[in-house]
């Protein structure tokens, strides 16, 4: 029954920290999300400037996969350039060494003072210093789980089973190293595995040169979540993932020998026991940053012969025909082949926001940012191919069938912002917190999803054909959207008079995917209104006019 029990706290003590973590990150990218990304974009336009800005990025966060992610997708998205994505991971390992050694130093004090100020400054109606706020309390949930971790694993040290696995792992290193590495894997997290490695070894429960395997380990595994969760990228992406792991890899294949003298140079050099653990942490990571900074265009060169690209048909345009540049019909009908091919490529965004909303899975959504860079990447090889068709040989209908053209891809383009970075975080929140919409709530949000991916099929139909009274109908269906987002608005509000406690922790989320869909299915319906326009059936305005 003890060991049960002291099981339980030592489990509760690293949840409570992975909740901090996730809350430093969550609230943090809720105050300066938006900054962090734009400051991480331009950042990387030289080496110590890109291995800064991952160090900055990752210290923010708490979150060296969350670092690695959000550099993958700009990779995906060309914002930056492959080989300086290699050297900013390089700079959030660093942070993350920098912020287990940090959380180390003793500040345990601070976690009521923390949680307070955090909790006050969350209770603002501003999003920024809410988010501010969130992260204050994860830092101080942080600090207490270490506290907590450091009663818990005492009594730990007192077991004598435990006391002859960790003699069996000082026996066998390479066994220790892999342990450790699949530890940090189910964490998602080498900081906490760090951190629980560090309360052992405080304790005088670890040898010292089993401490540096085992902070190995933890760097080993820590690199693996970033490469599961970009499985399903382009190949850009998947190689900065994987460069990073490779990276990781041979700086533990290196340093698993040399163990040993390390563990004397640190005892040599009298560090403090009590912050043994993020002392390796961190010299490792500053020794595997040292030596694979100059070599980093190399790395680049080596992930691209492993993962080469992609062929152009699956990722690029498919019916843009440099050759036919020269006859407008040809050219055009081309370019309204793949525009068409985009309109699929945004459905299948939406259908699979609406099985996640419906199945509360996460996995469906892990295409929608890879789709979402191929609608940026085709759309605008579809802008730049129209505006390169022969002007001289073009007729008034052909000028109208290209600006039809260009505005639809511009449209599909904002839907496809739209659905990534609108539905998919709102969804992705809603699950991963288990919330649940009211009974109601639920159903208004799958109809009007459903009711947006008819009229994307529809205005699918509408550019094919060209048809005016298809047109009609998809307007007036838009003017049906409009209705039924008020109508659910409405509902959702008087939920929230009824104290409904669903409605009111789904509040913000409900009312944020009703705009959004709204938002979406104008888009939608704007195919129409050039037909609409040509055919005499579209007024300037709404807006009545006075007798």
């Amino acid at each position: 029954m003890e060991s049960a029990i002291v099981g339980i706290n030592v489990f509760g003590a690293v949840a409570l920290l992975l909740y901090g973590l996730a809350q430093v990150k969550d609230g943090m990218s809720r105050a300066w999300g938006a900054r962090l990304r734009t400051g991480l974009a331009a950042g990387t336009r030289g080496g110590l400037r890109s291995f800064a800005a991952g160090f900055v990025a990752t210290v923010a966060l708490q979150s060296s996969t969350a670092t690695a992610l959000m550099v993958a997708s700009f990779v995906e998205k060309e914002l930056i350039a492959p080989a300086m994505a290699q050297v900013v991971l390089l700079g959030a390992n660093v942070g993350t060494a920098a912020t287990a050694w940090i959380v180390a130093l003793g500040l345990g004090w601070l976690s009521p003072l923390l949680i307070l100020a955090g909790v006050a400054l969350g209770r603002t109606r501003s999003s920024a210093r809410s988010g501010a706020g969130s992260a204050v309390v994860g830092i101080g949930l942080m600090l207490l789980s270490l506290h907590l971790l450091a009663n818990a694993t005492d009594p730990l040290l007192q077991s004598p089973a435990l006391g002859a696995f960790l003699a069996m792992l000082d026996n066998a290193w390479p066994v220790a190293l892999f342990f450790a590495a699949a530890l940090a894997v189910l964490a998602s997290s080498s900081l906490a595995i760090v951190v629980l490695i560090l309360s052992l070894a405080s304790a005088g429960g670890i040898s010292t040169s089993l401490v540096v395997v085992l902070v190995l380990g933890a760097n080993l595994g820590g690199a693996v979540p970033p490469v599961l969760a970009t499985l399903g990228a382009s190949a850009d992406a998947r190689r900065v993932t994987i460069g990073n792991l490779i990276v990781r890899a041979i700086g533990c294949v290196i340093a698993l020998p040399l163990a040993g003298y390390c563990a004397e140079f640190m005892e040599l050099a009298r560090l403090s026991p009590q912050k043994l653990a993020v002392d390796a942490h961190l010299l490792f990571n500053l020794a595997v940053a040292m030596i694979a900074f100059p070599v980093s265009p190399l790395l680049y060169r080596l992930t691209a012969s492993l993962i080469p690209q992609e062929t152009e048909s699956d990722i690029g345009p498919r019916y843009l025909d440099m050759e036919a540049l020269a006859r407008p019909v040809a050219a055009l009908a081309g370019a309204g082949r793949e525009v068409m091919a985009v309109g699929d490529l945004i459905e299948g965004m939406l259908v699979r926001a609406l099985d996640a909303l419906k199945g509360n899975d996460l996995s469906m959504l892990a295409d929608i940012s890879m789709l979402e860079g191929r609608v940026d990447r085709i759309q605008h090889e579809i802008k730049l191919y129209v505006s390169r068709v022969g002007k001289d040989d073009m007729t008034e209908d052909d000028h109208r069938r290209a600006r039809h053209i260009v505005d639809y891809a511009i449209n599909l383009e904002h839907i496809g912002d739209i659905i990534e970075k609108g539905l998919h975080p709102e969804i992705a929140k809603k699950i991963s917190r288990g919330l649940r919409f009211s009974e109601d709530g639920q159903g208004e949000l799958v109809r009007l999803f459903a009711i947006t991916l008819d009229n994307m099929r529809m205005a699918q139909a509408v550019f094919a054909t060209g048809d005016a009274e298809l047109a009609r109908r998809l307007v007036e269906v838009k003017e049906e959207v409009r209705r039924l987002e008020k109508q659910s608005a409405e509902c959702h509000l008087q939920r929230l008079r009824e104290g409904r406690l669903d409605s009111m922790q789904t509040s913000s989320l409900h009312l944020d995917m009703l705009r959004d869909l709204k938002r979406i299915n104008a888009h939608v319906a704007s195919v129409a209104h050039p037909i609409l326009d040509d055919s005499g059936l579209l007024i300037e305005s709404r807006i009545r006019q006075p007798v």
